[in-house]
């Protein structure tokens, strides 16, 4: 793995040239990753957006931010265990009333506090829709998953450089106003940065190399904040085990992370074999995306599993609403209009709160020792 160490050093070594800012302070060193992790629980948590939501917007948006529902929802996550979600923001939320915005994001914490979850916070998003928009959001499209999420920024803003100064205000105000703040676990800068969404919409030629250009900013702007909580960004496709075939954008994301995380919706080997590329790196591993029944990835088999690698497990979905994340990807080209699929993709409970798979939720309490069940027994 010299290689790789040597490909990661100087990535490092060029980032105050890349960031334009040779002041920032310093990525994470891997002992203090280490000691970071050392001093967490074991992670187990979702992907969250309220059942009442079709995406970042609608969650975080004055109209119709909801702690009500917030405040159910996560109570049936720390009811089987679980102690951290994954949340995605928007910037234009940020730019449009960055006080209100900041506001609501704060009550969603105290929310999640009082369940003794501990959010990690998207900043950046370049999955689905590339032409977002604020105000009232489109109603989900029948039979389709996930219909409505938003990319940030949109394909308008990522390739448009006078735009750059609003979206270092968002990474720098938002970090900044909860760099200290203990209930934020970590930082998310950036989830699958290239991803092109198989030319689905309109986005531009070169995204991914606008992408790699801004990303390194991304990081040097949300350093700038010196925030106490860890900085990561998911690798999720390609080669993760020799620095020569990896990606740009993932050379980076793996150079800048304070602690690594990754996605993996495959089966359990794959799931295993995506950590042991990961390991020599030194650095804690967090799974931010993972359980797609129909793929072979299920709480039965990956949960154990991470449990055993001591690495974090966070599925995509929590409470089946909007999103439609129960629908498998292939519904994109086959909407399930007339029938509903044999096994749901995503998700932990069915929109009255009722498990999906009562086997599931007891797995989960009794891996995390957590939850309701498990506080019975105590």
């Amino acid at each position: 793995m010299r290689l790789r160490a040597l490909s990661l050093a100087l990535t490092l070594c060029l980032s105050p040239m890349l960031h334009g800012q040779s002041g920032n302070p310093a990525r994470w060193t891997e002992e203090a990753a280490n000691a970071w992790y050392a001093r967490q629980p074991w992670l187990v948590g979702a992907n969250y957006i309220p059942s009442d939501a079709i995406n970042q917007f609608e969650m975080f948006q004055a109209a119709t931010f909801n702690p009500a529902i917030n405040d159910r929802e996560l109570a049936l996550a720390e009811s089987i265990g679980m102690n951290t979600m994954r949340v995605f923001l928007q910037d234009q939320l940020y730019t449009e009333d960055p006080k209100g915005f900041l506001q609501r994001l704060d009550a969603f914490l105290a929310i999640a506090a009082r369940h003794h979850i501990r959010p990690i916070l998207v900043l950046f998003d370049s999955c689905w829709e590339s032409n977002p928009h604020l105000g009232p959001q489109h109603p989900p499209i029948p039979g389709v998953h996930n219909s409505g999420w938003v990319q940030s920024p949109g394909a308008a803003e990522l390739s448009n450089p006078a735009y750059e100064p609003k979206l270092k205000d968002y990474v720098t105000g938002v970090v900044s106003h909860f760099a200290k703040d203990e209930r934020v676990l970590a930082w998310d800068i950036w989830n699958e940065p290239d991803n092109t969404n198989d030319k689905r919409f309109d986005e531009p030629a070169n995204k991914p190399e606008l992408v790699a250009a801004l990303l390194p900013k991304v990081f040097a702007w949300a350093r700038s904040a010196h925030p106490t909580q860890p900085l990561t960004s998911g690798v999720w496709h390609g080669n993760w085990s020799d620095p020569a075939k990896e990606a740009p954008v993932t050379r980076i994301q793996l150079a800048e992370s304070d602690v690594i995380t990754f996605h993996n919706y495959g089966w359990p080997e794959e799931f295993e074999a995506r950590v042991r590329e990961l390991q020599p790196l030194h650095r804690p591993i967090l799974c931010t995306e993972y359980m797609a029944r129909g793929n072979g990835s299920t709480f039965d088999t990956i949960l154990p599993l991470a449990k055993q690698l001591n690495v974090a497990a966070i599925n995509w979905g929590l409470v089946a609403g909007k999103t439609q994340t129960w629908l498998p990807w292939d519904s994109w080209q086959h909407p399930y209009v007339l029938s509903q699929p044999t096994i749901w993709f995503h998700e932990v409970f069915r929109h009255d709160g009722t498990p999906y798979r009562q086997r599931e939720v007891d797995l989960i309490r009794r891996l995390t020792g957590r939850g309701t069940a498990a506080s019975k027994q105590n």
